[in-house]
């Protein structure tokens, strides 16, 4: 009867048993073998792929960004994922607030980096985060009517391009005459309404006249001057400064580009139209360069596993014994002693859990890297698990170097394995 127990279990193992072997405990074996091997997994090497792993500048960043997200991801989710917990107890709906925190747990992985490579766009018509942090200037300080444009000729100021354009004139007798000329501006750029420009003339006394045009056409073109088939930008806004530097008028351009300013004193003027005008759109913050590339990643690791340390966790706060944390209150506690003394005790085990597994996906890291991070970056956000997947399966395929990464890698999450068999251990004892 014993032998038929067992062989009875062993038929019910065996599928088990073999789709374990098949996929876990001969790649494992393998995977060792390899790292004792030449690229090809032909030649005996010994330890040469561990000697060149460890000089290998990717693999030292890959170690670096992973030792970051060991410290920084497990304990910022589990954290996150406590104060969630205990909060959303006060909250009447907090099983809908709970669903939608784990909904993103149920989403692939890779396809969830794709999702935050979007988001981190640097263009704010398509990154959501630099379009929420360009409200404010949008508002503030929006984008000008002709952004980067330039001045045309050598009688103009503009310290850079986007800056204003300006024009110095002595006003005497016989009036000024400004001719502001703009470059980099396309057919497109201009108003339908932009009809032919034409140079101005001299209006009198007291008065400036001048023209604002597209000083560029195909062909024979003298920089400065109105040549056949240029049009003037109309809606233009122009200040007049005195020496001062006090503006004492302000016009605004017509269909050709003309303008005047009459009723002024003789002196000196500068007729400048203002850098708001050409002011260049923000470009974003540049989320996915190589200097935010691993702190971007992690914050969309925070948002797909956050919700998986809250339900884990929501589920321990449910078990604690609510006649403990009354007696506490009862005795005096507030409620932040009874969370720090009482709540956070019972927990332990729980957070422990939580905190383990967070650990070990961040040292495991690599589908969330190799979805958010372009192919430009991807040697800084580099981290242990995608540094085996380059070297093994991309450009010439070292298999040998790949197999002894990931051996480097099973021995920094061995020592987790162990204290979690020993702490489940103790748990069952107990």
């Amino acid at each position: 009867m014993r032998k038929r127990r067992w062989l009875i279990a062993l038929l019910f193992l065996a599928p088990a048993l073999f789709v374990l072997g098949v996929l876990v405990v001969y790649p494992t074996i393998e995977t060792i073998r390899l790292s004792f091997f030449d690229r090809f997994g032909e030649e005996f090497v010994g330890l040469d792929n561990y000697r060149r792993m460890l000089r290998l500048d990717r693999m030292r960043t890959g170690f670096r960004n992973s030792m970051i997200w060991v410290v920084v991801f497990p304990t910022f989710v589990t954290t996150l994922g406590l104060a969630l917990a205990v909060l959303s107890q006060k909250v009447r709906w907090r099983s809908a607030f709970r669903v939608i925190l784990f909904m993103p747990a149920a989403i692939a992985v890779l396809s969830s980096g794709i999702i935050w490579r979007f988001m981190y766009d640097a263009d704010p018509e398509t990154g959501l985060l630099n379009a929420v942090a360009n409200i404010p200037r949008a508002i503030f300080n929006p984008e000008g009517d002709y952004p980067g444009a330039a001045a045309s000729h050598d009688g103009l100021i503009q310290e850079e391009p986007g800056d204003a354009i300006a024009q110095v004139l002595e006003i005497g007798p016989g009036g000024g005459v400004a001719m502001l000329g703009v470059l980099r501006l396309t057919d497109a750029a201009l108003p339908a309404e932009a009809v032919q420009a034409f140079a101005p003339t001299p209006a009198g006394s007291g008065t400036i006249t001048g023209v604002v045009w597209r000083d560029t056409t195909p062909g024979d073109n003298i920089k400065g001057i109105v040549d056949p088939a240029e049009r003037g930008i109309p809606g233009i806004t122009v200040e007049i400064i005195d020496s001062s530097g006090a503006t004492v008028q302000t016009v605004r351009s017509g269909p050709d580009g003309s303008f005047d300013a009459s009723g002024l004193d003789p002196g000196t003027y500068r007729v400048e139209i203002p850098a708001s005008t050409f002011r260049k759109p923000w470009r974003g913050i540049t989320w996915l360069g190589e200097d935010l590339i691993t702190l971007s990643a992690i914050i969309a690791g925070v948002w797909i596993w956050g919700g998986f340390a809250l339900l884990v966790i929501a589920a321990g706060l449910a078990s604690l014994p609510q006649e403990t944390l009354e007696a506490a209150r009862v005795d005096g506690a507030n409620e932040w002693q009874v969370f720090r003394r009482v709540t956070v005790p019972l927990l332990k085990p729980i957070i422990a859990v939580v905190f383990v597994a967070l650990t070990i996906n961040a040292l495991k890291m690599f589908d969330l890297i190799i979805g958010i991070a372009p192919g430009s970056v991807q040697d800084d956000a580099n981290v242990i698990a995608l540094e085996m997947w380059r070297t093994s399966f991309t450009g010439l395929g070292d298999r040998g170097m790949g197999s002894a990464i990931a051996v480097f890698l099973f021995v920094l999450i061995l020592p987790i394995l162990v204290f979690n068999i020993r702490r489940f251990r103790l748990e069952s004892d107990a």
